[in-house]
């Protein structure tokens, strides 16, 4: 048999077997319109929306055509029990006003496709259980403490000691939640979050790579996952209480509040320094957290801000740590298994994905750059994401049942 007619029989298993879900996700993942693919494939905006809908079904010819326009394998569309995709909540973006549908739609597809290549590599290692809790806060309430109750219970339940938080990505990967990078394409939407039913995902900007915003960053998607399991992402109440959440995690109001400064004058920006680097936050969070907390009166708070606009730190303020912080989970779950023989191009057939894709999913640093790897405050920077091989594991136990 020739391999162009095993190649034709599998687009015809295909076919058989389309999942109109993961057209969908295709279609969304290369940022088109259903009238744009339509041109692509020159059908009918109608038929995609069929095909998606599972009203109909295309022919094994149309299924290559859809795999050649949207760069995905045919197999790509098979229906398969293990995908996770259409289990994922409505995701975290920051403003609906700032980022269109499409690309918003585009990020999200990314986003499943990650926990798809997270659920596949698990058959191969142990990544760690979820333990994220949740202390859902009313998207109406606005003067409330449930923020910062919600950042002292995970500080409680994950045993985090006293003072600056360590590696806080390492800290949630520990936890099961899953931290990657998006892609450059991707770009112009900032970090998101999502609960996948499996496991909670972060989603981190490539381009922003300031160490003390991006811990930021993460703290308050975390707060989203704890506090907004069913509320409308993107409203004005809702971020503000990520904010606080994120304020509360990093700078833990019976530990910093003394700190803060009460004016703007003498030594003032001196000691704003030093308390970045000590807790891992950027000046304008400790300015932020300074007005919260009534150390600042608004008046001073906004003066301070009109100086660091006037230094152009809004986004380049000045630090001693230029590395950020990076993800292990996955890459390490994919060095363990090359050193145990399964090769890269094993793995991205079993994930059903392009190959630039899960090379970006499973990058320590985003796709392009290597910047060093940041320690983070108080935190071993050899320490790594608890993954652990199921066949290493395996070889242990039965080495123990021999003893």
């Amino acid at each position: 048999m020739s391999a162009r007619t095993t190649t034709t029989d599998r687009v015809a298993d295909v076919a058989a077997l389309f999942d109109g879900a993961r057209l969908t996700l295709a279609r969304h993942l290369a940022g088109l319109r259903k009238s744009e693919l339509a041109t692509l494939v020159d059908k009918s905006p109608t038929a995609v929306a069929a095909w998606e809908s599972g009203a109909k079904r295309p022919t094994a010819a149309t299924v290559a055509q859809l795999a050649l326009s949207l760069s995905v394998e045919p197999g790509f569309f098979a229906i398969r029990p293990e995908d996770v995709a259409a289990l994922s909540t409505t995701p975290h973006f920051r403003s609906l006003r700032s980022t269109s549908q499409l690309a918003r739609d585009q990020a999200f597809a990314y986003g499943q496709l990650a926990v798809d290549i997270a659920t596949s590599l698990e058959k191969h290692v142990e990544f760690p259980e979820p333990d994220v809790p949740s202390l859902p806060v009313a998207v109406d309430d606005h003067d409330g403490d449930g923020p910062e109750r919600a950042a002292q219970l995970v500080r409680e339940q994950w045993g985090i000691e006293a003072g600056p938080v360590g590696h806080l990505v390492r800290m949630l990967e520990n936890h099961g939640v899953l931290v990657v990078f998006s892609p450059e394409q991707a770009a112009s939407v900032d970090a998101y979050s999502f609960d996948s039913r499996l496991r909670p995902v972060v989603i981190l900007n490539p381009i922003k790579r300031d160490y003390y915003r991006q811990r930021f960053d993460v703290a308050h998607e975390l707060g989203h996952l704890i506090m907004h399991s069913d509320a409308e992402p993107g409203g004005r109440i809702v971020e503000d209480q990520a904010h606080r959440f994120a304020a509360e995690l990093l700078m833990p109001t019976d530990q910093i509040r003394d700190l803060l400064p009460t004016t703007m004058g003498g030594n003032v920006w001196r000691t704003l320094a030093r308390l970045k680097e000590q807790w891992g936050v950027s000046i304008q969070a400790l300015l932020y957290r300074a007005r919260r907390l009534g150390r600042l009166s608004d008046v001073s708070y906004r003066n301070a801000m009109t100086t660091i606009s006037a230094r152009g730190w809004r986004r380049n303020e000045p630090g001693l740590v230029d590395a950020i912080e990076q993800p292990s989970l996955l890459p390490r779950a994919v060095d363990l298994l090359m050193q145990e023989g399964i090769d890269e191009a094993q793995l991205i057939a079993q994930c059903r994905v392009p190959a630039d894709l899960f090379r970006t999913v499973t990058s320590r640093t985003p796709v392009g750059d290597s910047p060093p790897v940041s320690p983070g405050p108080n935190t071993n920077p050899r320490s790594g994401g608890r993954v652990v091989s199921l066949l290493q594991r395996r070889e242990a136990e039965a080495q123990g049942e021999r003893r």
